[in-house]
């Protein structure tokens, strides 16, 4: 048989072989190795075989067992290693991705997905596969590694497959599933950790920041944020992530952990992407740092009001708070008691981001309250480097501990009391008929000093003094003649431009 380079199939007992090869076959086993002598009464007698075996002659038969089976037997199933936690097995009609190693009876190795570096991809129980692997698969869990033993009449018969598989051979596939689902699968959610207390969930045009670890089936990790160091930030709903992403995003709260399992046809399909191998089912375990709706406005909860709060705070006001700055998932940013100092500021005056304006508003000395503000009306997307995330919303808890009020607007100085009618002359202390910044300068400060005018506060005397000076010397030649100079209320609006 070795010249022919095909074994001898035949089946034992059935007076297929000569009556002392059949005894001598019954009872070995697959690799067992005989040396049979049959004398001539159980082999071919006086006669022979014309030109090949004389008459009365000894044979003798140096035998390998290489295969064996039986019309009855069915395909065996031998798991040796089954997963602890088996929510899904294998049903007809899935479609599944699995490594194997394929050998005969022997241990002769004829095929092996390992060699080729990618998984053997097929729908389960529909024909697509030989009869004894369609059957062989079923109820095979996620991570299940089993032996399925398929007889010949149950793969490739008498044929064999024309390549590699010799005709009536048995096949032993050892096979680990990697992937498991169903075209009629949709998403699935499970919820680790909800906060108790949720407000608010997101809906479709949200914008959220989350954390992520992406992981096949199989637990191979392909991507995650954590590594990255920074958030995923996206939009939700519309069609910026991959549809199952977008779809188990929905109704999340801030703080909340889910998983989110999503089959190929939500995912990247039969193609994949990068380390997403096709047509895999993705795992994304999820940690949602924050939310907001860019129709969002500022969020103020007062937690605080004096019983006397009559004097409430208003743009232009010079106001001085302590803060407490952090994101939604309770990260502290920033805050002024660390530093043993409050934050000044002018209200309205563009000195803090334009959220902070709103909710500084019609507040009193000795107010406590929690503003929340959208990144559009705080950083933005870019945020800032090192100390407030992109597309962060902020939370700040503010106690306003004083406040002067500010003059009215488009005014940095006005009189407590009447205009004395020879201002230009009194400015013009050495009467020469011209005003200097100097000249300019110490009278103001006089003014102020002695509580007849008033500077709005907040800002820096000297750039004060000298925007009302620039603002007087029309020409720009550094002095202020009588001609030029004018009260405010003798300007002409429509020329004048308002500090």
């Amino acid at each position: 048989s070795y010249d022919r380079g095909s074994t001898f199939n035949v089946f034992v007992g059935k007076g297929q072989l000569i009556a002392g090869m059949d005894q001598a076959l019954v009872g070995m086993c697959v690799n067992e190795r005989r040396f049979v002598k049959i004398p001539p009464k159980l082999a071919y007698g006086s006669e022979g075989v014309s030109g090949v075996i004389p008459p009365n002659a000894v044979l003798h038969f140096d035998v390998l067992l290489i295969d064996l089976w039986n019309s009855e037997d069915e395909v065996q199933v031998q798991t040796y290693f089954k997963p602890e936690k088996c929510p899904r097995t294998v049903q007809v009609s899935d479609f599944v991705r699995y490594h194997y190693n394929g050998t005969f009876l022997d241990g002769t190795l004829f095929d092996s997905s390992h060699n080729r570096m990618r998984t053997y991809d097929t729908y389960v129980g529909i024909g697509w596969l030989i009869p004894g692997m369609d059957q062989g698969l079923l109820g095979m869990c996620v991570g299940e590694k089993r032996i399925i033993t398929i007889p010949p009449f149950l793969a490739y018969g008498e044929e064999g497959d024309g390549k590699e598989i010799p005709g009536q051979a048995s096949l032993i596939f050892d096979v680990v599933l990697l992937d498991l689902h169903n075209p009629k699968d949709g998403i699935t959610i499970e919820n680790q950790q909800v906060p108790e207390s949720c407000e608010r969930r997101t809906q479709t045009g949200d914008f959220l920041r989350y954390h992520y670890n992406g992981t096949l089936l199989d637990g191979t990790l392909f991507d995650s944020s954590y590594s990255r160091n920074r958030t995923y930030n996206t939009y939700v709903g519309k069609g910026y992530v991959i549809a199952g992403m977008d779809e188990g995003l929905l109704g999340v709260c801030t703080g909340e952990k889910r998983r989110i399992i999503i089959p190929p046809h939500l995912g990247y399909g039969e193609e994949g992407r990068g380390k997403i191998p096709g047509s895999a089912v993705l795992v994304f375990d999820i940690h949602v740092v924050d939310f907001h709706n860019p129709s969002d406005s500022v969020s103020i909860t007062v937690n605080y009001k004096p019983s006397n709060c009559t004097v409430l705070s208003k743009k232009g006001d010079y106001l001085k708070y302590h803060y407490n700055a952090s994101l939604l998932d309770g990260t502290l940013l920033d805050s002024t008691h660390s530093l043993g100092k409050t934050y000044n500021i002018v209200l309205g005056s563009g000195q803090v981001v334009l959220g902070m304006d709103m909710g500084l508003q019609d507040m009193c000395v000795g107010e406590r309250r929690t503003v929340v503000i959208p990144p559009h009306l705080g950083y933005g997307e870019d945020g800032v480097e090192g100390e407030v995330p992109g597309s962060a919303v902020l939370v700040f808890d503010i106690e306003l501990l004083e406040l002067v009020s500010g003059l009215p607007e488009g005014y940095m100085f006005v009189w407590n009391g009447e205009v004395s009618p020879n201002l230009f002359e009194e400015i013009d202390q050495n009467h020469d008929g011209e005003v200097l910044l100097e000249e300019f300068s110490e009278y103001i400060q006089a003014q102020v000093d002695s509580g007849k005018g008033k500077l709005a506060p907040g800002f820096d005397f000297e750039k004060i003094v000298k925007n009302m000076f620039t603002n007087q010397d029309r020409d720009g030649n550094g002095k202020v003649t009588a001609e030029e100079f004018k009260l405010k209320d003798q300007e002409a609006k429509e020329e004048h431009d308002e500090l």
